[in-house]
């Protein structure tokens, strides 16, 4: 259990909320379904919304009241659940959207911001459950609001399952295509993953793992507003006195986050998992990774020192946050999301990211090629080897890598598609014309690299 905090630390935690952007992104509840399953598929859907809203019923109003009671602003109230590939593997019926509608009806009932686990592991290859929920995935994310869905298709242990690969490249194109009204939104709630952790908190990628409790609580902390202040009042600092400035910043957002996650597990009686320390942005200014880039030295995110930049900040948020905490968990880091961070949109539109950038960017920070748009007509060919090189990136570098890519339809290079909230505005992105169809259709595994062998 975590010590008390003192009176000086309270009041600059309150200092930081009013005036850093500093807040707790969500609290998520994680919900496990394996006791759930049944051949027949209305009977799994009843229980699935059944237990759902039973476990998670206190959930919305008990953020509500911890953020009312401590000050400090709880953005979001989410669920993860046991990734439904395998809840609806007894089914007889081969139609998912029929569970995602379940988990959408909960998702609404309940109260919360999004439901994830719409889901499946297939980094080695595909079982029954597994074609089921990937041919019910794009209908099952048009015909819901709330519903995230990720997919699994590589792990640094078993390489990388190329016709996973490819099938998530159809996917993503039907699912945008089948929200085109919408800008491809359906497309912002799937991710897919290399190394998927089991107790993220984070949407779209939030599942509740094989390994996690019956239920539990994990948090998801954001402080880029926070961050930003120390490097913009420590303008001449050397890289090691910043790098440890980050680390107590980082230190004392990940205490409030374990505060707020141990009060809301001790009021829903639920065990507490885990705080993600990972820098969230959203498009509100003053809350940007990107301008912390900048507030280091840099003339523009994207320009030469960029990727240095970012494994500093990464490399400090995360030791800061180890040293506050034995449960630091799920992604833990900071994100790049172009669409939820004001300073990344300006440096897109102003042509200094480009996604070769940003892919070199994703070798040393959180996750990967995250809320990125893309012309309309790109193949799922081309997507798919877009995840691939993602893929790799993961399974060569031990990491967690994903990609949450919109080929939002009818939209070419240069323009906009506006989703609101915190997904933001995305500048559509230009890719390289090469074909890579030939590649991507070899399908098979990538073998997993000599990294693998490491028992």
């Amino acid at each position: 259990m975590s010590r008390t905090l003192m009176p000086e630390e309270i009041m600059e935690t309150i200092h930081m909320v009013q005036l850093e952007n500093l807040d707790i992104r969500t609290i998520t509840l994680g919900i496990s379904l394996r006791d759930c399953c049944h051949s027949n598929i209305q009977v799994v859907a009843r229980k699935i919304y059944d237990k759902i809203t039973q476990q998670a019923e206190r959930l919305v109003q008990t953020g509500e009241d911890i953020s009312r009671e401590y000050g400090i602003p709880i953005i979001n109230k989410r669920i993860a659940v046991t990734p439904i590939a395998l809840v609806g593997e007894a089914c007889e019926n081969t139609d998912y959207v029929i569970l995602a509608q379940a988990l959408e009806r909960a998702a609404c009932e309940v109260g919360v911001n999004f439901i994830g686990g719409f889901s499946a592991l297939v980094h080695k290859g595909f079982t029954k459950g597994d074609h089921n929920l990937l041919n019910s995935l794009a209908c099952g994310l048009a015909e819901t609001k709330h519903v995230c869905a990720s997919v699994n298709v590589a792990t640094t242990k078993a390489g990388i399952n190329m016709d996973a690969v490819y099938r998530m490249g159809k996917i993503i194109k039907e699912t945008a295509e089948l929200t085109k009204d919408a800008g491809g939104i359906g497309c912002a709630k799937l991710v897919v993953f290399c190394n998927a952790p089991e107790d993220n908190p984070f949407m779209a990628g939030a599942f509740h793992g094989l390994g996690e409790p019956e239920t539990v609580i994990n948090v998801g902390v954001s402080g880029p507003g926070v961050v930003l202040h120390v490097v913009r009042e420590n303008p001449k600092v050397d890289f090691g006195t910043l790098a440890t400035l980050i680390k107590q910043t980082a230190f004392k957002i990940t205490r409030m986050g374990e505060l707020v996650g141990r009060e809301a597990a001790r009021r829903l009686q639920v065990p507490f998992g885990i705080v993600d320390l990972s820098l969230a942005p959203t498009p509100a200014v003053g809350d940007s990774v990107a301008d912390i880039l900048e507030a280091m030295g840099l003339g523009k995110v994207g320009g030469h020192g960029t990727t240095a930049a970012l494994a500093l900040l990464n490399d400090a948020v995360k030791k800061g946050g180890a040293m506050a905490s034995s449960y630091v968990g799920g992604l833990s880091g900071a994100f790049i999301p172009v669409s939820e961070d004001a300073g990344m949109i300006r440096a897109v539109e102003e042509g200094a990211l480009c996604l070769d950038k940003l892919e070199a960017m994703t070798c040393v920070c959180s996750v990967g090629l995250d809320m990125i748009a893309v012309p309309g007509e790109t193949s799922a060919e081309t997507i798919a080897a877009i995840i691939a090189d993602e893929a790799a990136i993961g399974m060569i570098n031990k990491k967690t890598t994903a990609v949450r890519i919109i080929p939002v339809p009818g939209k070419k290079i240069g323009e906009k598609v506006e989703f609101g909230g915190l997904l933001g505005t995305a500048p559509v992105m230009p890719l390289h014309q090469y074909s890579a169809k030939n590649f991507i259709q070899r399908g098979g595994r990538i073998p997993a690299p000599l990294l693998s062998l490491s028992n």
